[in-house]
């Protein structure tokens, strides 16, 4: 059993119950309904954190969990954290490029996760915790390959495991999962620091680190 899954016994969370309210999961468009705003894909971990991080950003209008990179279709939670489906945890960042570029956004990315580890974020193990960068378009591609390429030149990493991928599929993860860390502010806090999130960015990034 993940930690996510754990905590989410332990806080009273009912796992069974939330999937049965939240129902099947449906492919969220990438297309933006309203002009002048982008959409990126990000796994960073957990995607309460991560959506966490993202929406603090100025220009970013809002972050949704969900899952990516995984052939099946309408995964579910239970189905995802098992780690059998090849999709790992996400969020789609919807934001306006004239506040924040993509590159921008991709500078950002990196301090929020540790590129360091295979399948695994923090205290969260498994391929569904895996960190990687999901591009649209050739301007995108663009800039994550060259947005990695950088880092790995810097030589401040032996080796880093952050794949850089085409997109290919974003579901929506259940109801509860989106704005966890709004809905339960204690318990994503207290979370948040027991997995040693925070921590752990700061001894790789230092004060540039994001702090959330």
């Amino acid at each position: 059993m993940s930690s996510k899954l754990k905590w989410l016994s332990i806080t009273g969370l009912a796992l069974g119950i939330g999937l049965a309210v939240a129902g099947g999961n449906k492919q969220e468009p990438l297309t933006p309904t309203t002009s002048g705003v982008e959409t990126a894909i990000f796994a960073g971990g957990c995607f309460w954190c991560t959506e966490s991080d993202f929406e603090k950003v100025e220009g970013v209008l809002t972050a949704v969990s969900g899952y990516t990179a995984g052939p099946e279709k309408n995964p579910t939670y239970k189905q995802v954290s098992s780690g059998r489906t090849g999709h790992t945890e996400a969020v789609k960042v919807t934001f306006n490029p004239d506040k924040v570029s993509y590159k921008q956004l991709l500078d950002i990315y990196w301090t929020t996760i540790d590129p360091t580890v295979e399948n695994r974020q923090f205290c969260d193990t498994g391929s569904q915790y895996r960190t990687g960068v999901y591009y649209q378009g050739k301007e995108q591609k663009a800039a994550a390959l060259g947005s990695l390429k950088t880092l790995e030149d810097s030589e401040r990493f032996q080796k880093i495991y952050t794949e850089v991928q085409p997109f290919n599929s974003f579901y929506l993860a259940e109801g509860y999962h989106q704005d966890y860390y709004k809905k339960n502010p204690v318990r994503y806090k207290f979370y948040r620091y027991n997995c040693g999130r925070d921590q752990r960015l700061k001894e790789l990034w230092g004060e540039s680190a994001a702090q959330h």
